[in-house]
């Protein structure tokens, strides 16, 4: 049991390192959760930073996800235990401790879990995000668009009941933290 609780701390503190923040301090010496949509991630870092940091802010937000993950198979854990390790990672991403807690939204980091997970269909979604792109031009709603289409390819693909629910359970978790709820609490009405 100790190994497993090791892994979930070795899953939460990569997931927590602010890659958005330490990116919006080094090339604009802003804090990225201050500027624009006020988050730290890499859309955000995109968009108000620039291409090239945004572009190695989400390749950092999806190593963190990825190396959490090995480092739980490394271990020979049991595929829940290697999950909640993937979750933790989430978890540390979206409430890092390194910065008082205000995190991203986990879609880059969700990324790179699935990658090493279930790679096929990780890869034909990211693909498939193109063609909403391609119309709206926001990488939130081409997400929300594809989104479904992750947890699909896993069960068509990979036959897996527990992939396809844990897709589902990180895509919820997703769509809860895009919720707007700082707005809903601190509007007057």
């Amino acid at each position: 049991m100790l190994l497993e609780i090791t892994a979930l701390v070795i899953g939460y503190l990569p997931g927590s390192f602010p890659t958005a923040y330490i990116i919006g301090r080094w090339r604009k010496g802003v804090d990225i959760r201050d500027v624009g949509v006020g988050n730290m991630g890499a859309a955000n870092v995109f968009r108000e930073i620039g291409s090239w940091e945004g572009i190695l802010c989400w390749a950092g937000d999806v190593v963190k996800g990825s190396i959490s993950i090995m480092i739980a198979q490394a271990l020979h854990l049991t595929q829940p235990w290697v999950l909640a390790v993937g979750a933790a990672a989430i978890l540390g991403h979206s409430f890092p401790i390194y910065i008082g807690f205000r995190g991203g939204k986990g879609g880059s980091i969700t990324m790179g879990i699935f990658l090493v997970l279930t790679p096929i269909p990780m890869l034909i979604t990211f693909a498939a995000l193109a063609i909403p792109y391609i119309f709206v031009r926001r990488i939130f709603v081409a997400m929300c668009i594809m989104a479904p289409l992750l947890p699909l390819l896993i069960w068509l693909l990979e036959s897996s009941l527990i992939l396809t629910l844990y897709s589902l359970a990180s895509l919820i978790f997703m769509g809860l933290r895009n919720l707007p709820i700082r707005r809903l609490t601190t509007s007057k009405y």
